[in-house]
């Protein structure tokens, strides 16, 4: 049996997106469909561009994180404040497939961009608004960035430890939720736009998406849990509440390691492996209900285990004994893992001047249209003759917006 070569043109070939947008949310959800073949138009502001191709390391001026945020997207510049860059922004707009916005509601409206002002001459408009609170609600109007949707959609509440003030993950994971939600409900509007006519007749709609209620979706139980008991969940340091044992305990040359013995023959098998005959044989702890109660006693028994071993041993026992555990894994320790490299979880690209850089890998892996890296996040305004072109202006046209601060 033979299996045809992967195409590289991606799922998303032939559309195109409009990402009107600075930073996180929605340049993320504007990079993965880029990632899988969507034609994607950047606008940025002429002077400066994107503030995220100045955030963090920077490599001649430029952020490494930007190479990876924009890639295989095309950077137009375009100054909102002037009407003719408004109107080559409208006319993109109502010739995308989808458009990513993440400014505050209200905004596009101000510039005849707004959903409804485009949907009234395109009906399959499809128009992703990524917003700290959504589009509607008494807080539709205030800043809302990842940090804010993260503390008020429950995230910070139950992250750390329950003598000490609230942690935040170490990365913008509220901005990235949300972008992940916005892919998800464009891929559903495009969807119902197809089903219903397509491109030239098809029922576009808006897509709207509040950070804190991105956060929100993934608190698993907490809304019946209080509901119907009263419970509020607290933070619990490295352990998972409620799921036992499932914990981050240290080894004796201080490494931390995770330990998920929360399946009920899983737990039989981990104490069996760290000497606990007596537990492994507890009717008490056979159910998850039953070892719950005495959460204490089973992490103290985890860790006395952990205090006897290194790191490599413990995992080499947990690993013989099919008990789900790791190494907590800094970017040195993922760069040189087997499974890391076995699945081809980095790319070797280049930069300008010729200096190699390794960039995280596309994902999800599809097997027959998988996501692909033209190239790396373009220059400020690298694409601005093609795209203006590709709308009909002249080349005097062009220069002429050039000279007037337009582009």
């Amino acid at each position: 049996m033979t299996t045809s070569a992967p195409n590289l043109a991606g799922p998303l070939a032939g559309i195109k997106v409009l990402e009107l947008g600075t930073l996180i949310a929605g340049p993320f959800c504007a990079r993965m469909l880029a990632e899988f073949g969507a034609e994607v138009i950047k606008i940025e502001a002429p002077e400066g561009g994107d503030p995220i191709r100045q955030w963090r390391v920077l490599k001649d001026g430029t952020s490494l994180w930007w190479s990876v945020q924009a890639r295989n997207k095309k950077s137009v510049t375009l100054n909102m404040k002037d009407e003719r860059g408004r109107a080559i922004a409208r006319q993109l707009a109502l010739e995308a497939d989808i458009i990513i916005e993440n400014y505050r509601p209200g905004v596009l409206e101000k510039w005849d961009l707004g959903y409804e002002q485009l949907k009234a001459v395109n009906p399959a408009t499809i128009m992703v608004r990524l917003s700290g609170f959504g589009q509607t609600g008494p807080m539709k109007d205030l800043p809302g960035f990842g940090a804010v949707g993260e503390s008020m959609g429950g995230l910070r509440y139950v992250s750390g430890f329950p003598d000490r003030p609230p942690l935040r993950v170490g990365i913008s994971i509220g901005d990235s939720v949300a972008a992940l939600h916005g892919v998800i409900g464009a891929m559903m509007a495009l969807r119902h736009r197809d089903a219903t006519g397509g491109r030239e007749r098809g029922e576009g709609q808006m897509v709207d998406v509040a950070l804190y209620e991105s956060v929100f979706n993934l608190m698993e139980s907490l809304v019946p849990e209080y509901d119907q008991a009263g419970v509020i969940r607290e933070r619990t340091g490295g352990a998972l509440p409620g799921i036992v044992p499932s914990n981050t305990y240290t080894t004796r040359d201080g490494d931390n390691i995770v330990i998920a013995g929360n399946g009920d023959a899983i737990f039989k098998r981990l104490m069996l492996a760290i000497g606990r005959i007596d537990l492994a044989g507890d009717p008490q702890l056979a159910r998850n209900d039953g070892r719950v109660p005495r959460t204490a006693e089973i992490d103290h028994a985890i860790q006395s285990w952990c205090d006897t071993q290194d790191i490599d041993g413990a995992l080499a026992v947990l690993k013989a004994a099919d008990v789900p555990s790791s190494k907590i894994y800094s970017v040195r320790d993922m760069m040189s893992d087997p499974q890391f490299l076995a699945r081809d979880m980095f790319e070797q690209h280049h930069f300008p001047d010729g200096t190699p850089v390794k960039l995280p890998a596309i994902s999800p892996k599809l097997s027959a249209t998988p996501g692909h890296t033209k190239w790396m996040g373009p220059a400020l305004g690298q694409h601005n003759d093609e795209v203006l072109a590709a709308l009909g202006y002249s080349a005097q046209q062009i220069a002429a917006f050039r000279q007037d601060k337009v582009l």
